[in-house]
């Protein structure tokens, strides 16, 4: 079918979460897809994304005011506001988009935390189609805890292949957070119950759907993937970053787009300009983790210990945590910064080692780019992408925390040195090297991920073809 026809007769619909790590993802699948011809609107329900967005190359972009009073409200109030909120707004947007456009919308994208829009898509004479935007590997836990086939917390040591027949065993602290058991003191037996019942809701309808794509690729996760298609049809679409970073079959496709924090640059690319070829280690947290005082310093120490540069992302309200004279005494060897543009960061030559928290995607980020990690999770999907980088990837190492649940900075030190030199380090920079070259085949033209969104957009215009 001509490309051109695609386009005439089909219209997605595209609904993340709207968190930066959901909307990221999601608005790099709506490019791929309109890229193969479909007309593709994305809509995200914030107050918080820049308003002047309106269309990201073939993409439509519309922006819902969502007031939610957020922080003021329990998780559980949140997700109810806002299930009412896209579940009210939703029809009358659809309705508008058809008339506007002149494309009816057939098929709803959704993000795989929003199960509920199922019901919605069908109400409304829709297919379908979720989006998961955690690993393969992450995916299966959680599905084996669906199912009942894992129970919480796990009762012994060792996770066995008989439970996880996709991965190797694993150890409880190589679990998720939410399925390790409660430990944390700042957490309620509540939230604790409502954020597990969340991330295992994803599976609540995934028989249902119409279609299940996944942000991994097929190398990537094999027997992940592969043991999760046994049970129903998956697709794996990843990894969903800008493709001026892969293959570049998109054209000026630099950036992800919508973004809810204000851009600070802080002169970081300048910075890295003036190091030399794989000097520097780069570490980030992302935008959520809160670590404490004592850890702040550990790291901050680690990182004057190992004499290398680096350059740290801390956010303004993380700042206090810094010991006393910290960034004035280490500005020969680094650059503090509130905010970078991860991706470019991560390209720069200057850049030999990543200090992650895992989230999934700096962790497809840093694979695609072949930068080597140092992982030291905190929460959620976390620790398993940390094993998954370390023992299963080896494109890293991961941190131990001591008794206290502390990283000390003699711990910082030696992991760094370990990505950083000798034959430990070659080592890791050569299977780094690898999965980068394996990422970009797996979305250039007719690659297993590119194939994927290729026969998706297909069977979208032969199902709603008018002859």
């Amino acid at each position: 079918m001509e490309k051109q026809e695609i386009q005439s007769k089909s219209h997605v619909l595209a609904i993340p979460v709207p968190a930066q790590g959901h909307i990221n993802p999601m608005m790099q699948f709506s490019k791929r897809l309109a890229s193969k011809g479909l007309r593709v609107t994305i809509v995200i329900f914030s107050s918080k994304v820049l308003k002047h967005t309106r269309r990201l190359g073939s993409v439509e972009v519309v922006t819902v005011d969502f007031v939610s009073y957020e922080g003021k409200l329990s998780s559980d109030d949140y997700s109810k506001q806002f299930r009412a909120a896209v579940t009210r707004k939703l029809p009358e947007l659809v309705a508008e988009l058809n008339n506007s456009s002149g494309h009816p919308i057939n098929c709803l994208l959704y993000d795989s935390h929003l199960p509920w829009l199922l019901d919605t898509a069908r109400q409304l004479g829709l297919t379908g189609a979720s989006l998961f935007t955690q690993s393969c590997a992450v995916d299966n836990v959680y599905y084996n805890v669906h199912e009942m086939q894992l129970k919480i917390p796990p009762e012994k040591l060792l996770v066995t292949l008989s439970r996880l027949p996709a991965l190797s065993p694993l150890e409880i602290t190589d679990l998720p957070s939410f399925v390790q058991g409660m430990d944390s003191e700042s957490e309620s037996e509540s939230e604790y119950s409502l954020l597990l019942n969340h991330v295992v809701g994803q599976f609540l309808n995934f028989r249902e759907a119409d279609w299940i794509f996944i942000n991994t690729f097929n190398t990537l996760e094999e027997k992940a993937v592969n043991w999760l298609d046994s049970q129903r049809s998956v697709k794996p679409i990843g990894p969903m970053i800008p493709s001026f970073y892969l293959d570049r079959q998109l054209e000026d496709d630099k950036e992800y787009g919508p973004s809810l924090f204000k851009p600070n640059l802080d002169g970081c690319m300048e910075w890295l300009d003036s190091k030399e070829t794989g000097s520097v280690v780069y570490v980030s947290f992302g935008s959520m983790a809160a670590l404490g005082e004592e850890q702040m310093a550990e790291i901050a120490w680690g990182l004057r210990r190992s004499d290398c540069n680096f350059l740290w992302v801390v956010r303004v309200s993380e700042k206090k945590k810094l010991p006393s004279n910290f960034v004035e005494e280490s500005s020969e060897k680094g650059l503090m910064v509130t905010w970078s543009p991860q991706l470019e960061v991560l390209a720069h030559k200057s850049v030999g080692c990543f200090m992650t928290h895992c989230g999934w995607n700096s962790t497809l980020e840093a694979l695609s780019l072949g930068v080597p990690m140092v992982a030291m999770p905190q929460w959620t999907d976390q620790p398993t992408n940390a094993k998954c980088i370390a023992d299963v990837w080896r494109v890293g190492v991961r941190v131990k925390a001591n008794e206290k649940g502390i990283v000390t900075k003699e711990e910082v030190e030696g992991c760094i040195r370990e990505v950083m030199e000798g034959e430990r380090g070659n080592k890791i920079r050569r299977n780094s090297e690898k999965w980068m070259q394996l990422a970009k085949t797996a979305v250039d033209e007719g690659g297993s991920s590119d194939k994927n969104i290729t026969e998706f957009a297909a069977e979208l215009a032969r199902k709603f073809h008018e002859t």
